[in-house]
């Protein structure tokens, strides 16, 4: 896929999450790795619904600015996850409020902050982590991403937002909005009791769709 395309692939969608509420004002950023081992990347202060594709930041292999505007602040974010994840192409950072409110609930569970409650959200998210609170730009963040050792592809920052890599820019898109999807359901449930998948429906799932979980991960380790 040429670059030109791939910088009309990154506007679009970050208009169409913009557009959807999924992240308000100049808030959110995404990043694409090429094949020559730099990446583009959404600049700083920069709007997911009003990107220009020539002003996208161009970075080379060691995170040097090419071409384009100053690229987004949070690119230590990106660089922790893209290292320990070698088969991400892409990632998805959004302020999206339903995941947002989900990561200061005292209940969750760090290694799994979403119950199993949907086939999809198992299918194109995983599961996902919870990373607890630091101030934007702190570089201790990176060193709580790597410790998760590259089992997770979503992780979700404390009263921040998720951070979500696939092996395509649409991947990694349809997973964090499956995240925020789920997160909604999650609120809107809280407190209800609802069914969610037991332990026997997740293996079917694992099985038939070849799913990999952090727990199945440990078991094979």
């Amino acid at each position: 896929m040429t670059e030109t395309k791939l910088r009309d692939d990154i506007c679009r969608f970050g208009r169409s999450l913009f557009e959807r509420g999924l992240t308000p004002g100049s808030s959110g950023n995404i990043s694409l790795r090429l094949d020559d081992g730099g990446w583009l990347v959404t600049p700083t202060n920069a709007s997911l619904g009003f990107l220009d594709p020539a002003r996208i930041s161009r970075l080379d292999a060691q995170g040097r600015l090419t071409s384009g505007d100053a690229p987004t602040k949070e690119i230590p974010l990106h660089t922790a996850l893209y290292q320990t994840r070698a088969e991400a192409r892409a990632i998805v950072h959004l302020h999206s409020t339903h995941a947002v409110a989900l990561s200061m609930l005292p209940e969750i569970d760090p290694k799994a902050v979403l119950p199993p409650m949907t086939p999809y959200y198992l299918m194109r998210a995983g599961q996902t982590a919870l990373v607890s609170y630091h101030r934007p730009g702190d570089p201790a963040v990176v060193v709580a991403i790597k410790g998760l050792a590259g089992r997770y592809s979503s992780v979700l920052l404390a009263n921040h937002g998720p951070v979500v890599a696939g092996e395509t820019l649409e991947a990694a898109v349809f997973a964090t909005e499956e995240l925020e999807e789920t997160a909604r359901l999650y609120l809107l449930l809280r407190g209800l009791n609802p069914r969610y998948l037991s332990p026997e429906q997740v293996a079917d799932l694992v099985r038939v769709f070849g799913i990999s979980l952090p727990e199945q991960d440990e078991h094979h380790h």
